[in-house]
This record gives C-alpha cells, structure tokens and sequence, in this order.
C-alpha cells in the first residue's frame, strides 16, 4: 500500500461505517459488501470486480487494529494543517502533483527540497520522518527546537493564605543548558552531527504497510548532536543541574493537596524550543477556629442554655475580617448549623462562599447561686415533661 492511499482514500467510506465504528461492525459491514460485489456473482461486470478490490483494501487496514491505528493517525494529521490545497489544487481539493515530489524533487520542480520548492522544506521534514524517508531534505539536515523539562514543586501555606491567596519564594532545580559548554555538549563547543538521525534527534520506527512512526534518537537522545569531546560537567549532554528562586502566585481559594500548572515557569528548551511548565503541590495548614467544606469556611460557636432556649443575638468571628452578628431563633437546639453568606472561600470567579455557623449549646461545669435557684425552680416547672418519650416509643415500635 502506498503513502498516497494513506492521505486520499476514505476506508470508512468504502465500508459505509462511522470512524468510530467497532471492531464487529467493520466485519459486519465488510461481509455484506463482500457478498454483493464478490467476483462469482457478478461475473463479467468489471465495475463491481474493481469494487470488490477497494472493499477489500479497506478491510485489510480497518480490520486489523494496528494498521487502523496507523491510518487514523496519519489522516488526523493530515487533516489538521499537514495538506492546505493550494493554486494547484484540482476541484473538490484533490491536490494534482506527484506525492514524491515532496522527498526532495529536483530543483526548480517544486520538490520540497528543491530550490524555489513550494513548501520550503517544512513537509519534506513531515514527511520524511513519517514515511521512513530520512530526516533530511535537500536544503540540508536540522535539528529540532526541543521543548524543556516539566518541574514539579511543593509549598505549604497557611489556613489564611490558602483562602486569600499570596505570593510565595519557591526555590527549584531543573535542567537547564550547561554554561560550560554554552549547551552544545561539547567541551570545545563544536559539536558534529549524529549520523544516525542525521541531525534531527528523530528515527524512523517501522510499522508495517509502508508506514512508519519516529522515537527519539538512541544515540544523541533527541538532540541531534553528538560531542567529539564531551564537556566534563555535563557529560556530553548539553544540559546541567541549576537552581533559582522564583515569586511564585499562588491563587486564592487553592485546597490542600491541589496540583497548579503554571505553563512556561518550568526548565528552559534547547535551540529555541519552549519552556516546560512548573506543577506546584499545595500543602495547606490547620487553623485553630475554622474549618472549610469546599468554597464554605466552617466554625463552631458555643450558646448558653438561656440563648438556645429564648433566642437572641449571637456574635461571630470571621476569617479575615469584622465579626458578623447571627440571630438565634427561640428554641434552637444544639448542633443546628446556619450561614452567613459570603464570608466563605474565594471561588474561581472571584465570588465567595459562605460561613457555616454550627451552634454548640454550652453545659457549665458548676451551677451556684441563683443560677441554680433558677435552674431548679424550672426543673420543677417542667416536671411532667420527658423529652425521651418518643425516642422510647419509637424502639417499641420498631
């Protein structure tokens, strides 16, 4: 099979199944077709002797996984930026030049290697590592911008600052260009080109069917250079251990155990290529009076007898700011919980949460004077009164 069926032919078509159909349907869909258009019942009818030949191409790279794989790669590449018809595209966007034009066609042909090429090299590169063609074209080898290493950190903040926010020192190590050998590798700084990537830092990895992937080089590691005389401090590498301290912002309203990704703030890339990004766990402290419950802060707040009993007004702290006053209900029992709005976590979009308020109905240790003449001349007022009478009944019932 040719790299051109790879790029203009349609397998889900021919077999009349979805892309994302199943391993049974393509075999079902393949067996209909194929009793339809089989050559024994169509005897003479070239048509449908040439339809049973595409069906049967299909079914050989749908129906194996590994081939499908390879198929669905190759076209979702293609079909995001890799072909664009241009002037010499025929109707319907079918481009009209020869496919090996692009390897490296002859000068003033319009191959992608060629001088005056069309593509300036760029799909030759595509191509030639795609396609097991070699990692070169014909305006010479190149390596590749190589992106840099993803940094992985820890913090610990505060019960405070894990709710408003801050900004924090975070010091971190990472792999960065050697300044030795001002990132080559190489102790003279002049490095040679790996022969076996032929300076890519990419080598074709067959698959079958005339398809291939790339890997890293084995032998350079990526980077396309190989040192003649490696640079004692990084071994030849081009890369070596650095620290620095960054102010790192860390977002209100972060939880313990959140991973942030802060994109770019990572190791820096080699020959131009982006930096990698900086993941930062968060490790939140305890805070003596408040809790928190998603976006919600929590706190307990003790009551007296008289204060459940006959309602009244309650003062409350808050995290960060002036007390709040709450109004207690008559009769409100112990361990009721209620909210004040907005005294919460900050949430993403800059609103807050609220402030769970649970009440806790104190008991005093030692009753004297006339809090106890008071307390005894209500236990005489309510006596008649049991209020374990339903809790007995319902066990009888049960």
């Amino acid at each position: 099979m040719s790299t051109k069926d790879f790029i203009e032919k349609d397998y889900y078509k021919v077999l009349g199944v979805p892309k994302d159909a199943t391993e049974a349907e393509i075999k079902k869909a393949y067996r209909k077709l194929a009793r339809e258009y089989h050559p024994d019942a169509n005897t003479g009818n070239a048509k449908a002797e040439e339809r049973f030949k595409e069906i049967s191409e299909a079914n050989d790279i749908l129906g194996d996984p590994k081939k499908r794989k390879e198929y669905d790669e190759a076209r979702t590449l293609f079909g995001n930026g890799g072909f664009r018809p241009g002037p010499g595209a025929g109707a319907g966007g079918t481009f009209n030049f020869d496919l090996g034009d692009l390897f490296g066609g002859a000068p003033g042909q319009g191959g992608a290697g060629g001088a005056g090429g069309g593509f300036g090299g760029g799909l030759g590169d595509v191509f030639g590592g795609l396609f097991n063609r070699g990692g070169a074209t014909g305006t010479g080898t190149r390596t590749q911008p190589r992106r840099g290493q993803d940094i992985e950190s820890e913090v610990t903040l505060s019960f405070t600052e894990a709710i408003e926010g801050a900004t924090v020192p975070l010091r971190m190590s990472s792999q960065s260009p050697c300044k030795a050998c001002s990132g080559t590798g190489d102790a003279n700084g002049t490095p040679r080109v790996c022969s076996t990537c032929v300076g890519t830092g990419q080598v074709a990895r067959g698959s079958g069917g005339g398809f291939s992937l790339t890997d890293p080089c084995p032998d350079c590691k990526g980077r396309g250079l190989l040192a003649e005389t490696p640079c004692e401090i990084c071994k030849g590498s081009g890369r070596a251990k650095s620290s620095r301290t960054m102010q790192v912002r860390i977002p209100a309203g972060v939880s313990d155990g959140q991973r942030i990704r802060l994109r770019g703030k990572g190791a820096p890339g080699e020959r131009g290529g982006p930096a990698g990004d900086l993941y930062v766990i968060v490790h939140v402290g305890a805070h003596p009076v408040f809790g928190r419950k998603g976006d919600n802060l929590t706190v307990t707040v003790p009551v007296t007898f008289a204060e459940a009993a006959l309602g009244g007004e309650v003062r409350v702290p808050t995290l960060g700011g002036p007390p709040v006053t709450l109004k207690l209900p008559p009769g409100t029992p112990n361990g009721r919980t209620m909210r004040a709005r907005g005294k919460g976590a900050v949430r993403k979009d800059g609103t807050r949460g609220d402030l769970l308020v649970t009440v806790e109905v104190a008991v005093p240790k030692d009753v004297t004077g006339k809090a106890r003449d008071a307390l005894e001349a209500y236990r005489e007022a309510t006596v008649g009164e049991d209020p374990r009478a339903e809790l007995f009944q319902a066990a009888k019932g049960a």
